[in-house]
């Protein structure tokens, strides 16, 4: 009894502790992945947290090519798939679905977590935005937004395309590893707007990129303050309803409602193929121009401090067949091959991808590869 005793006090005493230094997430976190699945963050994250739903309306499926999965993938391909634990795969080409395949209990109405793909479709609704005169340019200040960075040495020159191109230079370490990173109380966190907007910069930004989660969720609360309505709201105005989704989807929150901006989109595979697929139309669907052709160019186009990325997309320019996409933790892409007007979407589970120099994950590279080979 009297070992049970010790146990609770020094259990009751670690616990305060943690909560008094700003740990109490921990809790959370816990506490919801016991009572929900896996430990760690994982596709099928959907109903863990708060979300707001992301409406559709009038639903358009693809058109199916007439080879329809009738091409088998490569050994290489399926063997590389079947390693880094994917959970679907699915390519259009010429706008009509080639091929579609799901793995672990998931099929084409599964919704499946964006991680940060949704920085991508962040910054697609910031040129929204921008479209609508919510917003006068990517170079707006953001403090004229949240006037505190006025005062703030560095965030005085802090702009909306610096957050966009992750060139914003925040105090703020990436990191995925530990439960005490910024990123894992981001996840957990039940006020984001609390926790981001008290990270100031530690230097001039727009000199150097250096990937930043926080640099989104600011970019969300920009939005959301700006639009009038929930991020979901938006979204589901300008994408989900106009370009005929098959599924609604849902973004998660915090307990106050906020989006995490940052990531956690959760839809089908197909659904997020036709955001690539307006991307690669330049904007346009149904012969309609829903996103300005300029914006769509400035999405994928590289900045001078890192030629692989734009905002908030990758790219790979210099490969022989050029190709951009959406990059979500654990191996989410919705890649963008224009040159053979094909959109491949692929999610899946492991935190082991290899990547190239420029923190380009490999696996990219071979699905646009092998798929190329499809006939």
């Amino acid at each position: 009894m009297k070992k049970v005793l010790i146990s609770f006090f020094i259990g009751g005493s670690v616990g305060a502790a943690l909560y008094l230094s700003g740990f109490g997430y921990l809790f959370k976190a816990v506490g919801k992945n016991l009572r929900k699945g896996p430990l760690t963050p994982s596709t099928d994250d959907g109903e863990k947290f708060p979300s707001h739903q992301i409406l559709n309306t009038n639903p358009q499926p693809w058109d199916k090519d007439s080879r329809y999965n009738k091409n088998i993938l490569t050994d290489i391909l399926a063997e590389n798939l079947k390693k880094t634990r994917a959970s679907s795969l699915v390519v259009v080409r010429d706008g009509k679905l080639i091929h579609e395949e799901y793995w672990k209990d998931h099929h084409s109405d599964s919704l499946l977590n964006s991680f940060s793909m949704a920085k991508g479709i962040l910054s697609i609704l910031a040129g929204f935005a921008l479209q609508d005169g919510l917003l006068d340019s990517e170079d707006q200040l953001v403090s004229t937004v949240f006037p505190h960075y006025a005062e703030s040495r560095y965030g005085q020159y802090l702009t909306i395309r610096h957050l966009m191109t992750m060139q914003a230079a925040f105090n703020w370490e990436e990191e995925y590893r530990h439960p005490f990173a910024e990123n894992s109380k981001q996840y957990f966190t039940d006020d984001l707007a609390a926790q981001a907007l008290k990270v100031d910069l530690k230097e001039m930004p727009g000199r150097k990129y250096e990937y930043q989660s926080v640099a989104a969720q600011i970019l969300g609360l920009i939005l959301r303050k700006v639009i009038g309505c929930d991020l979901s709201s938006y979204l589901s105005e300008k994408l989900w309803k106009p370009l005929g989704m098959e599924y609604c989807a849902k973004w998660s929150t915090d307990e106050k409602g906020m989006e995490k901006a940052f990531c956690c989109i959760h839809a089908t595979a197909r659904d997020f193929a036709k955001i690539g697929q307006l991307l690669m139309q330049g904007g346009k669907w149904n012969g309609k121009q829903i996103l300005s052709e300029e914006f769509c160019r400035k999405l994928i186009l590289p900045t001078k401090e890192n030629d692989a990325f734009g905002y908030n997309i990758w790219s790979h320019k210099d490969h022989v067949v050029p190709y951009y996409f959406f990059y979500g933790f654990l191996g989410q892409f919705i890649i963008m091959i224009p040159e053979k007007n094909m959109v491949i979407v692929k999610t899946g589970l492991y935190n082991r991808l290899d990547v190239d120099k420029k923190k380009r994950p490999l696996q990219v590279k071979l699905l646009v590869d092998e798929l190329l080979l499809f006939k």
